[in-house]
């Protein structure tokens, strides 16, 4: 009994001074909730404002990919009628994307198109293609897979809307390079509708492949006629890549902040409901003990 009553005075007696209060763990956690909150809402009015951002891009975008794919046209009409006689051995592979990320799967999808179409190929020569990346994303993608192909790289292409002074100086560097190939591959993004997106593949031939079809042998013409039709058709091909790449990426951007801004509203309600949870279990202790203590007075 003397052991029990000591016990009692013990707990009845008040907390030293600067101690915490038993609620002080629900307080914490209250208060680490509500800035998490914050942080959220605030991600949100990001998340919404790049949404935004990114659907009046779009519509630019697709304007531009519209009156570009006239020249991808034109260019599938030449090789139609001047077709290569005999099949490419060695290919270049120019890789189309962007420097920009939050755009969910575009630089990824035409990487995972190119390391498919090197694999894929049947003459072991094509194994070590040359590869040529415009932009920087799908560049260090490639680069921890298939470093050693890697030939260029080039950058700050495509941060606004692509134009055909940007595609002309790609083929002009491409067509300086000492690299050796049969044909050019180009790998870009295709524009399916404004939710969809596919990677698809444009061929070109090089001069000595225009030279070498009957539809140019018919002619007579001068090399530097071919070999400047040869610069402007892989000009065309990669302004026609560009611009409808371009537009992917804008979609793309827009679809990923658009379920970024539905995460964070999830997320948000969610939370919301923890905090009030919370807050109300720290209310009903409260209310406890001032009942427990008026009931022992």
């Amino acid at each position: 009994m003397l052991a029990r009553s000591s016990l009692a005075r013990i707990a009845s007696q008040p907390s030293p001074l600067g101690a915490a209060p038993k609620t002080a763990r629900n307080m914490a956690t209250l208060r680490e909730i509500e800035l998490r909150l914050k942080s959220v809402r605030n991600i949100e009015k990001i998340t919404k404002s790049m949404k935004m951002i990114a659907s009046t891009k779009l519509a630019k975008a697709q304007r531009a990919m519209n009156s570009g794919k006239q020249y991808g046209l034109a260019n599938s009409e030449i090789f139609q009628h001047a077709p290569s006689e005999a099949p490419a051995k060695r290919k270049l592979f120019i890789v189309v994307s962007s420097d920009k990320g939050l755009c969910g799967g575009i630089h990824s999808s035409v990487s995972k198109a190119t390391r498919r179409a090197i694999a894929d190929t049947e003459n072991p020569v094509d194994a070590d293609s040359p590869i040529m990346v415009i932009g920087d994303k799908s560049k260090s993608q490639l680069a921890r897979v298939v470093s050693k192909n890697l030939a260029m790289s080039f950058n700050q292409i495509g941060r606004d809307i692509p134009t055909f002074a940007d595609a002309a100086g790609v083929a002009d560097l491409v067509m300086k390079s000492n690299v050796q190939y049969d044909s050019i591959v180009i790998v870009y993004n295709k524009f399916i509708s404004a939710v969809s997106y596919e990677p698809a593949i444009i061929e070109v031939v090089n001069e000595n492949s225009l030279k070498e079809s009957a539809g140019f042998r018919a002619y007579e013409m001068e090399d530097d006629v071919t070999r400047d039709l040869a610069e402007f058709s892989l000009a065309n091909a990669i302004y026609a890549a560009l611009v409808e790449g371009h537009a992917c990426e804008q979609s793309a951007r827009r679809n990923a902040m658009d379920n970024a801004s539905k995460n964070a509203k999830d997320m948000i309600d969610r939370l919301t409901m923890q905090y009030n949870r919370g807050r109300q279990a720290a209310i009903t202790n409260e209310l406890v003990d001032i009942i427990t203590g008026a009931s022992a007075l």
